[in-house]
């Protein structure tokens, strides 16, 4: 390693610690400043200038500078150690100097005494003269040539694969936002300035676009569906005498059009899930076809009601009488009146039903979805999300990014501002939507839309291929699943198996606990769709921002820090073992792992593997068949990265939740917009962290493995590479994306 590379702060801790480098230091701090500069940088020009003298500083480089493309020539834009008098005003040709010669070829170069080079080209004024290194990097964004990033010092010398390495992952962060920047450009200019939301007045119909928080990437262009907006439209108070026998004809056609649309709700779900989700709505069937709840409707028409007031005071009484049932479970079913009665009081009134029957391809639109209302939604039919709450990192989260579609989290007024049917364009790229757009942004899009479709089927063929890094190390990428439509969308792109399943999805959409026969079926029918593959099965991991319907949780200040996760399942250890049972006997099927999330002691992973001893002498007095598995923690707290060595002495793998194992690092709630500035997933302790578990996992002999939103970013998972993280369950429609770029 050249010694000028070590901050003369760390030079001490270099020469005591040979082992950790300079570059290595470099590598991972700048990585994290890069971030947090374009977090907080105001436009282009800021970002750049702003990185050019992080990354200079870092390389204790002389000059760092940033050229961009502009028609056929390259113009200096940001630099730190050129002349400020060049920068706006030197601009070279595609293939002149040195610059021009990285535009052209589109690939690194990197040089000791460049004034050598045939092609190198001194620019007069620009100081360049005293400068005799030269390390220059192609921008790109996918196959377009946005620009150049070069970086020069005094001291003759050529810069080491490391360095290199480092550098080529600060210009695809770069890359990303100059070709965003640009295309936010291109739409101010055609659209004259369109004006935020929160600068319109009471009186104005359209703001233009409206900002949220990006899961994922991508644009789309859909017609918005206002998801809630059924729901709380309703029939308001009357006085009036109704005919008796008009009443009740209206309430006969609305009840057995409610039918229908429970029927056509329960397909869908049957479809997308299983045949046992679908039954969740045989309950309602029940209660539209009870006699003792349709003659109380009637008794209420006889009374001078109208029939929607019937059906409105009569759901209201049982669901009174549910509310004061002890028994939790019961007194939960009174979601599924409150549900029946909501479906017959739209039939009456001809509002379209809150059941997510989408007929179209549309974006969704709404104050908030639950995990299991976003499970029940039909997602061919679907484009992408815009949602008023603020939990960007929680399970609807990753169960929106798990469908590979583009969401906005934290939209202010979304619900107010977008009417049902506008047309909308969703860029969760630049975290924008905008309402009703004109022809000239609808064509622009249109255009990226496009070229997005098909760097997509570009994609698609890179499926067949392993996924290797250019220096041919092999990279396992697994798959992230909780619903069986996702176990499709892992075929799709090919999957290396299940990394992740998360067993607590099919809980969610049930109105009780499935029993051992019930999970055993689900659990094989996932081993059965993998059968050459591992499929990591993760115990019930509810508390948080996960809960039953039918499970009661306690009230708690902070449910994150509470009871949650293996808590739950210890203090429930009948609910917990008919679980172990189930993934037990379904394990002859294929190639199935157990996980364990939450631990933060070796009493608790010991009481789970006794837990699993128990389960095999039950099977084996039941003479039923099961299979062995390996058995691994999940690393989710820095407690548990504290004692893994000690853990690994009887636990078979691990697997970095690095979800949970950030916020609970930075102390920073995932799912709280006020501190997420603070959610940052490159901080040097979580790094630390992961480091940590690398040398122990090869220490104790246990495989590792690393799932969450953390791996979802390239720039992050080829750093993570690099640490000798070799193992990833990711966003099953990422996979392709991250094949390409680590083969590029």
């Amino acid at each position: 390693m050249d010694a000028d590379l070590t901050r003369p702060s760390d030079a001490k801790k270099a020469t005591s610690n040979p082992g950790q480098t300079g570059t290595h230091r470099f590598g991972l701090s700048t990585l994290e400043d890069v971030t947090n500069i374009i977090l907080q940088s105001e436009d282009l020009l800021e970002t750049l200038q702003n990185i050019v003298n992080r990354v200079s500083d870092r390389m204790q480089s002389e000059v760092c500078s940033v050229y961009l493309v502009e028609g056929d020539r390259i113009s200096l834009k940001a630099s730190k150690g050129l002349a400020a008098s060049s920068v706006g005003t030197t601009s070279l040709a595609i293939g002149e100097g040195l610059i021009g010669h990285t535009a052209e070829i589109g690939d690194v170069v990197n040089l000791r005494d460049p004034e050598c080079h045939p092609k190198f080209r001194f620019v007069s004024g620009s100081t360049e003269e005293r400068l005799h290194s030269f390390l220059g990097i192609p921008l790109y964004d996918r196959t377009n040539l946005l620009g150049v990033m070069a970086i020069q010092t005094v001291t003759a010398r050529k810069f080491s694969e490391t360095e290199v390495s480092t550098l080529r992952t600060i210009a695809f962060q770069l890359s990303s936002v100059i070709a965003n920047a640009r295309l936010l450009d291109s739409i101010h200019e055609q659209s004259s300035l369109i004006p935020n939301a929160s600068q319109i007045g009471p009186g104005e119909e359209n703001p233009g676009f409206l900002t949220g928080s990006s899961v994922g990437t991508g644009v789309c262009a859909a017609p918005a569906f206002l998801y809630q907006k059924a729901m709380r439209k309703k029939e308001g108070e009357t006085t009036a005498v109704y005919s008796d026998l008009d009443e009740r004809e209206k309430l006969q056609t609305a009840i057995e059009q409610a039918k229908i649309d429970t029927l056509c709700l329960q397909r869908l779900v049957s479809d997308q899930l299983s045949d046992k989700e679908g039954e969740i709505f045989q309950a309602h069937l029940m209660i539209l076809q009870d006699r003792h709840f349709l003659e109380k409707l009637e008794e209420k028409i006889a009374a001078g009601s109208s029939a929607n007031h019937a059906v409105r005071t009569v759901i209201a009484d049982y669901r009174a009488a549910f509310e004061r049932i002890r028994d939790p479970y019961l007194r939960a079913r009174s979601v599924d009146i409150k549900d029946v009665g909501k479906r017959i009081q739209f039939a009456l009134t001809g509002v379209v039903s809150d059941s997510p029957i989408i007929e179209e391809p549309s974006i969704v639109v709404a104050s908030d979805l639950l995990p299991s209302q976003l499970a029940i939604l039909p997602f061919d039919k679907i484009r992408g999300f815009v949602l008023e709450s603020e939990n960007s990192n929680g399970h609807t989260a990753i169960l929106a990014k798990s469908m590979g579609l583009p969401t906005l989290f934290d939209v202010t007024n979304a619900t107010r501002l977008i009417q049902h049917g506008d047309d909308l364009i969703l860029d969760a790229n630049s975290r924008r939507v905008y309402l009703r757009p004109d022809p000239q942004i609808m064509d622009e899009y249109t255009r990226v839309i496009s070229e997005q479709e098909s760097s997509e089927e570009n994609l698609h063929a890179l499926n067949h291929l392993p996924a290797t890094t250019r220096d041919n190390q092999s990279i396992t990428l697994r798959a992230n699943v909780g619903l069986f439509s996702d176990l499709q969308s892992a075929k799709k792109f090919k999957a290396e198996g299940i990394g992740l399943y998360r067993t607590e999805f099919p809980f969610m959409v049930r109105s009780e606990f499935p029993d051992r026969e019930e999970q055993y079926s689900l659990y094989r029918r996932v081993l059965e769709t993998f059968p050459d593959h591992p499929v990591t099965f993760r115990t019930l991991d509810i508390g948080g921002d996960k809960t039953l319907p039918y499970f009661s949780n306690p009230e708690e200040e902070n449910p994150f820090l509470g009871w949650r996760s293996i808590r739950v399942s210890l203090d429930h250890p009948e609910i917990f073992q008919t679980q172990i049972e189930a993934i037990l006997m379904a394990a002859p099927a294929g190639n199935a792992k157990l996980m364990f999330p939450m631990i933060i002691s070796v009493e608790e992973f010991n009481q789970c593997l006794a837990i699993v001893e128990n389960a095999k002498r039950r099977l084996d007095n039941q003479g039923i068949e099961y299979a062995d598995l390996p058995i691994g923690v999940m690393i989710e707290t820095p407690a548990t990265v504290a004692i893994a060595k000690y853990l690994g002495e009887n636990a078979d793998f691990f697997s970095i939740g690095t979800n949970d194992l950030v916020q609970y690092m930075v102390g920073a709630d995932r799912g709280n917009s006020r501190v997420s500035e603070q959610y940052q997933p490159l901080h040097p302790g979580v790094l630390g962290a992961i480091q940590t578990m690398v040398e122990v996992a090869s220490a104790t002999h246990c495989s590792l493995s690393m799932c969450g939103e953390m791996v979802n970013d390239f720039r992050i998972l080829a750093m993570l590479t690099g640490m000798g993280v070799k193992e990833f369950s990711v966003s099953a429609p990422l996979i392709p994306s991250l094949k390409m770029d680590l083969r590029d």
